[in-house]
């Protein structure tokens, strides 16, 4: 029996700063070296698909896999086949659905994980490899492969995030579900403890979002500002 785990424990924010250290590190490469930015692209690629298929397998092995999870229809599923498009094919809409989805949804799991015991058990290796793969695929890709973000990415992300929101919610309207968390919060500790009860949550949510996604546009948008003549 592993050990519980502990939130910000050693082995929790060793995984946090590898997330951030790893792709830094591979980006000052690449950016050196560009003709590894396709081996580093195929070998993201590998650890997002991989990830996926080990936590299907963990969950069938374990009897854990149910309705309410087997389906891709989380935010960090919608985030990593964003990803999975640039990688395969290099395109600046998709990175920035994965740029924005990952810094204003994906990190609360890596720093609120939903697992029970610490490294190395299979599910926490899994769960974090998960999202720190996302966010690290990100970092890599916007200082690395110089992607980024312009003002038209504002409404084309927002527009997007609609999508899903609906079609998550819909998911759990038709089966009863609680992708998205539409219909209940997370039950482990999570940013949404801060606020409202059921349903006020959800435009308090929405306007966080649309506020996120600004708020991580701006350092782009002060550089931009910057670099213009006068």
């Amino acid at each position: 029996m592993h050990d519980k785990f502990v939130p910000f424990g050693p082995d929790h924010v060793a995984a946090i700063l590898l997330t951030v250290l790893v792709p830094a590190a591979l980006a000052l490469v690449v950016r050196r070296r560009p003709t590894l930015d396709p081996l580093f692209r195929w070998c993201f690629a590998a650890l997002l698909i991989g990830t996926w298929i080990a936590w299907y397998a963990l969950f069938i092995a374990r009897g854990w896999l149910g309705l309410g999870n087997a389906l891709p229809m989380n935010l960090c599923d919608w985030a990593t086949i964003a990803l999975l498009v640039t990688f395969f094919k290099p395109n600046r809409k998709a990175y920035e659905l994965a740029y924005f989805w990952a810094f204003a949804g994906t990190i609360q799991g890596l720093v609120t994980p939903d697992v029970n015991y610490k490294f190395p058990e299979p599910q926490f290796v899994v769960f974090i490899l998960g999202h720190a793969g996302i966010i690290a695929a990100v970092i890599y890709l916007t200082f690395g492969t110089r992607l980024r973000q312009v003002e038209a990415s504002i409404p084309r992300v927002i527009g997007w995030t609609f999508v899903y929101a609906g079609a998550a919610a819909l998911t759990d309207w038709v089966l009863g579900t609680n992708y998205g968390f539409f219909r209940a919060k997370p039950t482990h500790p999570t940013f949404y403890d801060l606020l409202s009860a059921w349903p006020y949550y959800i435009p308090e949510t929405v306007a966080i979002g649309m506020i996120a996604v600004v708020v991580l546009y701006s350092p782009w948008f002060v550089i931009d500002r910057m670099r213009k003549p006068g």
